[in-house]
């Protein structure tokens, strides 16, 4: 989780009177989780943040399911999803489960006309290619290729893209994304011997304080449904906000990698994790640099999880063939490991260029119709010589 930030204007203490220039009060948002037991934080708006004028019908938006049991290793095309102008339809869910629906997505305008909250589930947005400014009621944060946006859940916010070419990779997730146990100590400080500290952690930086009203488009996601409301006020009148819960960015290129003697095993790549599935980062590192060491990872087994790879770039020398957004799914309890020739093919080398991003889910991932559309049917098959 982040670490305390204070943005913008707000009382000496909690729950005061805090008045604007013309002696009127700001209204205070509580906004906390598990149930006021955990991390929150209290934002200040102009107006109240309550006021509806419009509370639309639910749209159902479950992903359609192709294939409910999988025990087959599958691979998909990430780039051959088709881009879409609107920020929400270019969203195409690949693989799911109860605790998390992975989607790819390559959005050609901005998010500008509306705004967008996930009430039931954080999300993270690894940003493929694409830069611009994450806008949300917490401030606004730059993107650049490489960033995980985190987004906790209840956070409205808008995306404004720099850029014509935009490919997300985008984890919605039904329980908080945390960093790993083992990185901090009983304070919550990220440990000497993390491979990231919190000065990779990028909060918000610029408060946009809009003091309007009028109709405010907000389109809010629960679980598998849409809602459509119109507020009053704009979602962006915050003036001032502190405590725990707000959006972060964090490059991959700022990850440390872990190396050692001998191949290290995949937990060394870890970046956050939750309840039910943990998060990696490949990036590019010297080879372990015992004198008989074998750079390729070993065959294995994850018997305990479904693992998702997303391939941004560089090479990777235990795959035959790689194409940039491509997603590897390798089920439980199925060996997988290089292919052929690629041990062999990496003794002697001292170091890789590759970038990816891992999710590994501790319940099985189902696969939906959009993803059979972009698969590489062969893939179960690329182990044979």
């Amino acid at each position: 989780m982040p670490h305390y930030k204070k943005l913008g204007s707000i009382p000496a203490k909690r729950h005061i009177q805090f008045r604007k220039p013309d002696g009127s009060l700001y209204s205070e948002q509580l906004v906390s989780t598990a149930g006021f037991s955990d991390i929150y934080s209290l934002l200040y708006h102009n107006y109240p943040p309550t006021l509806v004028k419009q509370a639309g019908e639910a749209i159902n938006v479950t992903p359609e399911i192709a294939i409910e049991q999988n025990l087959t290793n599958r691979s998909f095309l990430g780039f051959n999803i088709p881009q879409k102008d609107d920020y929400l339809e270019s969203r195409i869910p690949v693989l799911v489960n109860q605790d998390v629906t992975i989607y790819l997505a390559a959005p050609k305008q901005s998010l500008t006309t509306y705004f967008f909250k996930n009430s039931g589930a954080d999300e993270m947005i690894f940003v493929h290619h694409g830069e611009g400014k994450l806008k949300t009621t917490y401030g606004n944060i730059r993107f650049y290729p490489g960033d995980h946006l985190i987004i906790p859940r209840g956070s409205i916010y808008q995306i404004e893209f720099k850029t014509e070419e935009n490919r997300l990779f985008i984890v919605e997730s039904y329980h908080p994304f945390r960093y790993p146990k083992r990185y901090i100590n009983n304070m919550g400080q990220l440990l000497e011997h993390a491979p990231y500290c919190e000065r990779d952690i990028r909060g918000p930086e610029e408060l946009e304080v809009h003091d309007e009203v009028g109709e405010f488009k907000v389109i809010i996601k629960r679980k598998d449904f849409i809602f459509p409301y119109v507020y009053a006020s704009h979602p962006f009148d915050v003036v001032g906000w502190d405590g725990y819960h707000y959006p972060y960015a964090f490059s991959i290129h700022d990850f440390e990698p872990i190396t050692g003697r001998v191949h290290q095993p995949p937990p060394v790549h870890q970046t956050f994790e939750t309840d039910k599935f943990v998060m990696c980062a490949f990036v590019p590192r010297l080879y372990d640099y015992h004198p008989q060491s074998i750079p390729a990872p070993y065959n294995h087994s994850n018997v305990d999880s479904d693992e998702v790879l997303y391939y941004v770039d560089g090479d990777f020398m235990s795959r035959k063939s790689v194409e940039k957004g491509q997603i590897t799914l390798h089920p439980l309890g199925i060996p997988h490991g290089p292919h052929p020739g690629a041990v062999e093919k990496s003794i002697g080398k001292k170091g890789t260029d590759e970038v990816a991003v891992m999710v590994d889910t501790f319940n099985p991932l189902k696969i939906t119709r959009q993803a059979l559309e972009i698969e590489d049917t062969k893939y179960h098959l690329s182990w044979l010589d």
